[in-house]
């Protein structure tokens, strides 16, 4: 399958650059994808501007009558799209229905547009005279969005970009394409006009004329921490609006009352689920006094005892990691931290080798003994890679995670509601966990993200993105009596 462009309500491809994309399970090629130039953006963008002028003109109560329908046509093609996600992505069949439940949420939040951008008003704030804010689309908007969610990250920025009244363009990830062109297409059948929402398939090349286009007027960008920050400065010099979500390395502590088995359980499957390839997977856990030698020997078990194969088998529990370039980039880190001291308590058993070494596949592993300040309690390894750390007390523990550069996600498991409200107002990150491992906020909350992990003012989803898709006019009037007089 070639995975084209959509512009203007067209499907094709003009660049002649094409790139594979490959099941990262098998190695088989699912398709290409096209390569953009900057003239198919620029096509794109002009697009666009000339659907704005009737879109933002339709009423907000027409405009979500597309999401509604879209909505339906995702849960009537909700299997195939997650066996989509699979195939490119490499997660679990589980993992995919839950990525694009996720979705599917966002979807239905923006439904409610009419509501979220509602301005607001005041009667007579000097004698005679009123005042009024309202909310207008901005014009053309675009989102980046990664690899390792093809069907949920899209739909934290489209659904409330067009909804707001806004023209979009998404540039998803080249290596996972065939998730976005089946959303495109089953969003083409919704009676959405041309030119409301487009796809531009590219690399470095596409997201650079993305961000230099002066008809793109916000950004929304979700990856690496190095390519974040760059982003959101080039936007930023070009007067556009930017959100960008960065890297993390998520820490959970671990009190001596919480639960062993049920905190195994959860920490186990944040770590390896999704090949530990989640914004929202943790990475390193912080034991805190006399259970740090139980907690690691039931953590090892659970990652020897996981299954790794093909994620549209049913017996398994993870997936393969993206592509063989990420793997030997894991690899590379395994052996800088063993190289720092760090001693691999469990190397799980992973896929048995098959006749042809097919696959990207890294087995479920712990580190303990990982150097705080080393390079892997600093970097983010995004494979299924869990690093154990110890602290004396709760305080060395906030401490060690408010010293590290990234702000996305801190966790905590404990019977102490004392504790807990502790953590939640010390930690300085976006999201908090508390006997939860993957504190994944719901779409009418903000996916938070602090210092390193997140680059601008307004997050995805819910309110923030209705602030981030929208700017405020303010409106004040006065009407004598002598006018009125003359009708």
């Amino acid at each position: 399958m070639d995975a084209l462009n959509l512009i203007n309500g067209q499907w094709r491809a003009s660049s002649g650059r094409w790139l594979a994309v490959t099941n990262p399970a098998t190695d088989e090629q699912l398709g290409r994808v096209t390569l953009s130039p900057a003239a198919d953006v620029d096509q794109a963008v002009l697009a666009g501007q000339r659907a704005f002028e009737e879109w933002r003109r339709i009423p907000v109560t027409e405009r979500v009558q597309c999401l509604f329908r879209f909505k339906q046509l995702l849960e009537e093609h909700f299997e195939e799209i997650a066996r989509t996600v699979t195939q490119e992505c490499g997660k679990t069949l589980v993992e995919s229905r839950g990525e694009l439940r996720r979705g599917i949420e966002n979807v239905e939040t923006a439904c409610g547009m009419p509501l979220m951008m509602q301005g607001y008003n005041n009667e007579d704030i000097a004698r005679g005279v009123d005042e009024h804010l309202f909310r207008q689309p901005l014009g053309v908007v675009a989102a980046i969005t990664p690899f390792n969610f093809p069907a949920m990250i899209p739909l934290w920025f489209l659904p409330y970009a067009i909804a707001s009244g806004n023209c979009f363009i998404l540039k998803p990830s080249e290596q996972v394409p065939l998730t976005a062109v089946r959303l495109f297409e089953l969003l083409a059948q919704t009676g959405l006009p041309a030119g409301v929402a487009q796809l531009v398939h590219g690399d470095k090349q596409t997201v650079d004329a993305l961000l230099e286009h002066p008809g793109v007027q916000a950004i929304s960008f979700v990856g690496s921490s190095t390519v974040a920050k760059s982003i959101y400065g080039r936007a930023a010099a070009q007067g556009k609006r930017a959100q960008c979500q960065g890297g993390a390395k998520n820490p959970v502590v671990i009190l001596p009352d919480a639960d062993l088995e049920m905190t195994t359980k959860i920490v186990a499957d944040s770590a390896f689920g999704c090949a530990g390839q989640r914004c929202l997977a943790t990475s390193v856990v912080i034991t805190v006094g006399s259970e740090q030698e139980r907690f690691a020997s039931a953590i090892c078990d659970a990652a020897a005892s996981r299954r790794v194969g093909n994620g549209l088998e049913s017996d398994i529990d993870m997936g393969p990691v993206i592509s063989s370039e990420s793997k030997r980039r894991i690899e590379r880190l395994l052996e800088a931290g063993r190289n720092e001291g760090a001693v691999a308590r469990a190397h799980g058993n992973g896929r048995k080798p098959s006749a042809d070494g097919c696959g990207s596949f890294v087995a479920p592993t712990v580190l303990d003994h990982v150097a705080p300040g080393g390079t892997l309690a600093r970097t983010e390894i995004f494979g299924p890679v869990l690093s154990l750390l110890r602290a004396a007390s709760i305080d060395e523990a906030i401490h060690l995670i408010n010293s590290g550069v990234h702000g996305n996600m801190a966790c905590l498991f404990t019977s102490s509601g004392a504790a807990a409200r502790r953590f939640r107002n010390e930690c300085v990150v976006g999201n908090i966990g508390i006997n939860v491992g993957v504190a994944a906020p719901m779409s009418f909350y903000p996916f938070s993200g602090w210092k390193e992990s997140f680059f601008g003012d307004l997050h995805a989803q819910g309110r923030h993105a209705v602030e981030f898709y929208t700017q405020t006019k303010v409106v004040v009037e006065r009407w004598h009596s002598t006018w009125s007089r003359k009708f």
